[in-house]
């Protein structure tokens, strides 16, 4: 079997069969909230919210719609400015720092592409824009091999696109620059069953050298791909026993949690 060739300090090779095998990278690393407090008008959304999310583990954030999940994640990533708080990112023990916006990615529920070009062609224009951060790029025709995007796909324009294939493209831009922390917003519930898979599957793949936040309402998909599950319950973080995942009853002890945030 011959690899395609890939430096050994980064997190990836691509096998003949177009699969990530993960080499290398930040030993530990760590995305760490403190006391983050958003406001909207004189609604609180959140309050005081802290955690440590470490790299090497996928996240599954859970809380009712409205709960602030889509908020959080904006702060995080830079589309939102928080009132109050730190976002820090720790790597290899040293002294953590703020969070650089650049290092994270972020697939939108809704995604956000200009529909004006084709798939290939916006690749081709993020390479470009993000070519200094870049290193030991594939071709445009190796990553869609990787996120099974068919060649007649590849050239068709973007507003002819599903909203699956808007995310399998967003997926395609964490290949190339690989941010070191990722976010999903409710990003397998426009997929089919085959593809869905396929994608849980390359995000299982990428979690050794990330740090991956995954938000969702689907109870079973949080506890098939999520190792730690987080609860947005009344602006505040709690992280549930991990125990509980493999739990029968886990269904109804979420439930519990979550109602607990409910005051209508």
């Amino acid at each position: 079997m011959e690899n395609l060739r890939l430096r050994d300090d980064f997190y990836a090779k691509i096998d003949h069969k177009g699969e990530i095998v993960t080499v290398g990278g930040i030993d530990n690393m760590k995305l760490i909230l403190e006391d983050i407090e958003k406001n909207y008008g004189e609604k609180q959304v959140l309050k005081k919210a802290s955690f440590t999310f470490e790299k090497g583990k996928i996240y599954g954030l859970l809380g009712r719609n409205g709960a602030g999940k889509t908020t959080l994640f904006n702060c995080i990533s830079g589309e939102d400015i928080y009132d109050s708080g730190k976002v820090k990112i720790e790597e290899n023990e040293n002294i953590n720092k703020e969070l650089d916006f650049s290092k994270v990615g972020y697939v939108f529920s809704e995604p956000v592409l200009p529909e004006f070009l084709t798939g290939y062609e916006f690749l081709k224009f993020y390479i470009d824009i993000n070519k200094d951060k870049i290193q030991d790029l594939l071709s445009i025709d190796e990553y869609f091999d990787i996120i099974k995007i068919h060649e007649e796909d590849r050239y068709r324009l973007i507003k002819g696109y599903s909203q699956g294939m808007k995310n399998k493209i967003q997926m395609i831009c964490f290949l190339i620059t690989r941010p070191p922390v990722i976010l999903l917003d409710e990003p397998l519930t426009s997929f089919d069953v085959v593809v869905a898979l396929e994608i849980k599957n390359l995000i299982k793949k990428m979690k050794s050298n990330h740090i991956i936040i995954f938000s969702t309402h689907i109870l079973q998909l949080a506890v098939d791909l999520c190792d730690e599950i987080v609860v947005l319950n009344n602006g505040i973080l709690e992280e549930l026993d991990h125990e509980l995942l493999k739990n029968p009853e886990f269904e109804e002890k979420i439930m519990e949690v979550l109602k607990e945030d409910y005051h209508d």
